[in-house]
């Protein structure tokens, strides 16, 4: 092994170690959430505590991107891990819930950077033949962390503290600073360009406005209520700006030409629809083991271990075949997966055994955990090393976007359903229950048996109803990969010993 070749592991090793950190912040962090307001208080204000991380990442993700593609990788991808790092270490020491909210948003502008630029500069670093195991690795832990995230944080809050959750990763990143620092050598040109202001902030206002509406709708505020309605006033205004001002701008955050090739287009409206279906079953399947079986967090974490073992092997099927097939065949193989996992998923009752829902977890995330690799190569395809930030960023926003969209509408399908469930068992049970409050587990515990029974199975059903209508989503991706072509890895011939940075 040549000097070369070891400096390109130890640079991997670094973009993996912040993958992991980022990717995980989220679902460690909500692990400790009730702790975190036990301590904090600040109840009514929870909700910000995700969505302004969220927000953040959202709004960066294309921005950074396309900045990274005008002025190199690295010094973006270190910015970035610099800003996570400092927001961790601040949310650690936050002293109220107004400060936490403040500093997981400056958390999240780092997290923005990290994702996309990571698997750019995967593409930079390998020629095309190794992109498809490569970014298979990534997509692995990507995968890996949505099911260790939880359990670590159930762990970290209970053994040692809230504030942990955001300090661990401090040495994490470090690490990952260093690697990227010593070993990474970028020779990407630089041109001058004109930065699209008017795009990124319209990006970012409609953004947060579109979340908070979404996040805020039918919980703190009614539907209809000016409020709400007066958010996605301000998300549709916004939203037309940015389309009318990315149209003009020369070097625009989003290119629309971008999406005029076929492959493109396709793999990320697969994207946008995996991610709103995928996320119904992370959050929900932890639920229904909770509620439906009787179990603890870490325990219903402990169940999500087949889903993400299914993930990862199929990341890592995905990527090793790019080479031998189109992505279409690839991702037909992985759609057809991911909706029969869903089906299955949709059929859930407080009797399926658990060695069946553990079937139907590796299978949902064999189906998905393809989509990690391949979409992220295929979005690439066909562009050159000036417009790969942008693409792949797109790429991630539109994942993240669906996740969003995702888990609130098919959220408000299960909170009415499950309310509507509740109310007809209470109605029908001997000296009725409290349909409000009847899953928490305090107020379980108390009653009969067969009020019990009601409960659990009023609680399957409006979670397989959820899985039901995440159908949708999944058989919208079906017909998209359809329709992704016959494109393929192009393998060129080799003129040199080992791959380069660029």
């Amino acid at each position: 092994m040549n000097a070369q070749q070891s400096n390109i592991k130890l640079v991997v090793a670094g973009l993996l170690l912040g993958i992991l950190m980022s990717a995980m912040d989220n679902t460690i962090v909500a692990t400790a959430m009730y702790t975190i307001v036990e301590d904090l208080g600040g109840f009514d204000q929870i909700v910000w505590v995700t969505s302004a991380y969220m927000v953040a990442v959202m709004a960066g993700t294309p921005i950074f991107g396309k900045l990274s593609d005008m002025y190199g990788r690295k010094r973006f991808y270190i910015f970035g891990l610099v800003i996570f790092l400092v927001g961790s270490a601040l949310c650690g020491l936050a002293d109220n819930m107004l400060q936490l909210i403040l500093f997981r948003a400056i958390q999240g502008i780092g997290g923005g950077a990290l994702m996309p630029i990571a698997f750019t500069i995967v593409f930079d670093l390998f020629p095309a033949e190794k992109r498809g195991k490569m970014t298979g690795l990534l997509g692995a832990v990507f995968g890996t962390s949505s099911i260790l995230g939880p359990l670590l944080g159930a762990f970290i809050t209970d053994s040692i503290g809230w504030e942990w959750v955001f300090y661990v990763n401090l040495p994490i990143g470090i690490i990952s600073l260093i690697f990227i620092v010593t070993f990474y050598k970028e020779t990407l040109s630089r041109v001058q360009q004109k930065i699209d202001w008017t795009g990124a902030a319209t990006l970012v206002g409609a953004i947060i406005c579109l979340m908070f509406g979404l996040e805020l709708g039918g919980q703190k505020y009614a539907w209809d209520s000016p409020q709400i309605l007066g958010l996605f006033g301000g998300f549709l205004v916004l939203l037309f700006i940015f389309l009318w001002a990315e149209t003009r701008a020369s070097e625009p955050i989003i290119s629309f030409s971008m999406f005029r090739k076929r492959l493109f287009a396709s793999s990320n409206a697969v994207a946008l629809c995996y991610g709103a279906g995928f996320i119904v079953a992370t959050v929900y399947i932890p639920i229904f083991i909770a509620g439906v079986y009787g179990g603890s967090a870490t325990d219903s974490g402990l169940m999500l271990m087949p889903m993400m073992l299914g993930s990862v092997f199929g990341s890592q099927i995905g990527g090793m075949l790019t080479t031998r097939t189109t992505f279409r065949n690839i991702m037909i193989l992985s759609a057809i997966c991911f909706v029969s996992g869903m089906f299955c998923l949709s059929t859930l009752t407080p009797d399926t055994p658990r060695g069946l829902l553990t079937a139907y977890m590796i299978l949902t995330g064999f189906g998905v955990g393809f989509s990690f690799s391949v979409l992220s190569v295929a979005s690439i395809h066909n562009f050159d090393i000036r417009q790969r930030g942008a693409a792949t960023s797109t790429n991630s926003f539109l994942r993240s976007l669906g996740m969003t969209v995702g888990i609130t509408v098919f959220g408000i399908i299960q909170r009415n359903s499950l309310s509507s469930k509740l109310s007809g068992a209470a109605a029908g049970a001997p000296g009725g229950f409290d349909a409000e409050n009847a899953t928490s587990p305090d107020a379980l515990a108390q009653m009969p048996p067969a009020v019990q029974k009601m409960v659990s199975t009023a609680l399957a059903e409006s979670i397989a109803q959820s899985f039901m209508w995440a159908l949708i989503p999944a058989g919208l991706a079906f017909l998209f990969v359809l329709m992704m072509g016959n494109e393929r890895v192009k393998i060129q011939p080799k003129t040199s010993g080992a791959p380069g940075g660029h």
